[in-house]
């Protein structure tokens, strides 16, 4: 095992940048990476940064509202077959998370295999709700654990990396498995979330603090909850 490998195995998987010593809830965010890689993420890294715009947006929406929130810290880039690192990785944040904050609901932000990992997670007894970004949603995912949580999942028409198709594939799946699940299409999005950014953002903050219980879904998410 080399150097860099050992100190993978061992650091915290979670990061935090608000703490409360008298938390009511705590969300965490979960960036992409690969479906393979061996190495750990670098301490900058593209995916990582692509998420401190929503990180920042959560901080400032659930400010003076006892919210911790941090951030999941893979130790590895990829998702790597059925070793399902970052999934593993977030189970382990998880469970840093309650013996640091008790056991508070918890709402997971994961875009692309940070998407896929909060949703493979999403039984964890403190997860309440699951908002993805662009996830990817392999066919035939396991949706099981979902039943009795809350997934909002959004995803641009013109994404070339993630399928928006199995993301309204997997949140029908949800549904039947007893979940409140929906899928929004974001016309003109793409994978990376730079086109109508203000968009995304708008509707991911608005998601998270509606599954917190602090405000109504946005109109989008609504309509997709209730169609018809």
């Amino acid at each position: 095992m080399s150097v860099s490998d050992r100190r993978a195995s061992v650091q915290s998987a979670l990061v935090l940048d608000r703490t409360s010593p008298r938390p009511r809830a705590a969300v965490l965010v979960l960036h992409g990476g690969r479906s393979k890689g061996e190495r750990p993420p670098g301490r900058v890294n593209a995916p990582g940064v692509r998420m401190w715009p929503f990180t920042w947006g959560v901080l400032r929406a659930t400010e003076g509202y006892d919210v911790v929130v941090g951030r999941v810290r893979y130790r590895y880039q990829g998702w790597n077959g059925g070793r399902a690192d970052a999934a593993r990785d977030a189970r382990r944040a998880l469970d840093e998370l309650e013996q640091l904050a008790g056991p508070v609901p918890v709402v997971l932000v994961g875009h692309s295999m940070g998407a896929r990992a909060a949703l493979a997670v999403a039984g964890h007894e403190r997860v309440s709700g699951v908002v993805g970004l662009a996830p990817w949603c392999p066919r035939g995912e396991p949706v099981e654990q979902l039943a009795g949580r809350r997934a909002v999942l959004l995803h641009g028409d013109r994404d070339r990396v993630t399928d928006p198709r199995e993301s309204v594939e997997l949140a029908a799946r949800a549904r039947e498995a007893g979940a409140e699940a929906c899928a929004v299409l974001l016309p003109g999005g793409d994978h990376t979330m730079l086109r109508r950014a203000g968009t995304w953002h708008r509707l991911t903050t608005g998601s998270v603090t509606a599954l917190l219980g602090m405000d109504p879904y946005p109109a989008a998410v609504r309509r997709a909850l209730r169609p018809g």
